[in-house]
């Protein structure tokens, strides 16, 4: 009995909790969306990526600007010097200084490389816009398992509304089976069995509502949010898009769908591979230009007496380099470059095909999803109806409890079974709108 009075008890405070709900701010579809593009973890590192390619893309990384390197150094040394001579007395000098110093400053620039350093840096233009598909990618992946826990947190919300009218309609039958105890038209079994069930629809709100704040939790994860921050709702309402919307995605899905359009960037660079190997069969060309300044120090010696040298001036210069055979080197990075080309076309085609595949899954799985929609808002229509009269029939003391009592629980699974179909549909066609590359651009 304790029991059943800590279940009952729990269910109330549930219960008004449930109902202040509509009290909680509301998180919107774009709010969520808003806030994963500025602090989801998937994205920033994403993001990440982008910035490192604009910096490989700069002209600051395309070899196309000088060098300017500046040398400087010093020597000294200590030396004792024994000097014996054909002729004359033998010179022994101890602690013999000399000196050097030079500074120096040059530049080198490469007037031709035989095309490398253009194609490369056109390469590295295609791999910038690759880390941008690739970011659209992560985003897209990450919106749509936002949306997926966002629309999770909608259906069990509804759950729990459906739950809580169920759980009020139990107490009444409850009060219901004790008045007619008390006057003798009911037996006590009435009265347990109608405890009984008010006990079970407690326990399923009980676990409804946990699993609602479990959901949230993983939402607030996603969004880098505060991960207790529990006390908000979501929008329930869902919009699908047209058929004809619909087909115009998929009519353009090719142009338009990001692993196809990462594919068309990898052959690109594949294409400028093949270039840059091919650069290799022409000669260099480099410009080299400096200034320096020298200064040596020597001490005197036997036959020379000391002096200092200071020098300085320009220098330029220009040297040429061909490789006018590398061992073969340079033929096989050419028939390498080629391979992967042709590897890159072969996984387009690949790709093409299951894409095509998929769209096809996707909207075949869509339709379903739909079309259960509506048998299952004809089933709640049904059921309603059904319950609606067995609750005049049981009030009338027509019908027994198990009898309305399994008119309930028809009510409860056609309208979860509702919640369930509306949001699979849902979720389905934003798996469909992925793949024809429109995820971003329609209202979630």
């Amino acid at each position: 009995m304790r029991l059943i009075q800590f279940i009952f008890y729990c269910s109330i405070i549930f219960f008004s909790t449930a109902n202040s709900f509509a009290q909680q701010k509301v998180l919107t579809k774009e709010e969520v969306i808003a806030r994963a593009l500025e602090e989801n973890f998937g994205i920033r590192l994403a993001n990440n990526e982008v910035e490192i390619a604009e910096n490989n893309q700069s002209i600051w990384n395309s070899g196309y600007l000088p060098t300017l390197t500046g040398l400087a150094g010093a020597d000294y040394d200590l030396n004792d010097r024994l000097t014996e001579p054909n002729e004359g007395d033998i010179v022994d000098q101890r602690g013999i200084e000399s000196n050097r110093y030079n500074a120096s400053i040059n530049m080198g620039y490469t007037l031709f490389d035989g095309l490398g350093r253009y194609y490369n840096y056109k390469s590295l233009k295609e791999q910038y816009d690759l880390s941008q598909l690739q970011a659209r990618e992560t985003i897209e992946n990450s919106v749509l398992q936002i949306m997926s826990v966002y629309y999770e947190i909608a259906r069990l919300s509804e759950n729990i509304g459906v739950l809580e009218e169920t759980l009020e309609i139990s107490k009444n039958r409850v009060t219901r089976a004790q008045y007619q105890f008390e006057y003798g038209q009911a037996n006590n079994l009435v009265v347990l069995n109608a405890r009984v069930d008010v006990n079970n629809d407690s326990i399923a709100l009980l676990e409804t509502a946990q699993q609602l704040k479990n959901t949230k939790r993983d939402l607030n994860v996603l969004l880098n949010r505060e991960i207790s921050a529990n006390e908000f709702e979501v929008d329930t309402t869902v919009y699908f898009v047209t058929e004809l919307e619909l087909e115009s995605f998929i009519d353009k899905a090719e142009m338009n769908n990001v692993s196809l359009l990462q594919i068309e960037q990898n052959l690109e660079i594949s294409d400028y591979d093949i270039k840059i190997s091919k650069s290799g069969y022409l000669p260099s060309v480099d410009l080299t230009g400096s200034y320096g300044w020298n200064r040596n120090r020597s001490a005197a010696t036997a036959f020379f007496p000391g002096s200092t040298t200071t020098t300085d001036g320009f220098a330029a210069g220009v040297s040429l380099r061909w490789d006018i055979f590398d061992g073969g080197a340079t033929n096989v990075q050419i028939k390498n470059s080629k391979i992967r080309y042709n590897s890159q076309e072969l996984l387009k085609q690949q790709l093409e095909n299951e894409i095509r595949r998929d769209i096809q899954n996707a909207l075949g799985n869509y339709r379903n999803k739909l079309y259960i929609l509506q048998v299952q808002e004809q089933n709640v229509k049904t059921n309603l109806d059904n319950f609606n009269r067995s609750e005049e029939q049981y009030k009338l003391g027509r019908i027994s409890s198990i009898e309305f009592r399994q008119a309930q629980i028809n009510l409860i699974d056609a309208r979860t079974s509702l919640n369930l179909a509306k949001y699979d549909a849902k979720l389905s066609e934003l798996q469909l709108l992925q793949l024809t590359g429109q995820l971003l651009n329609i209202e979630l």
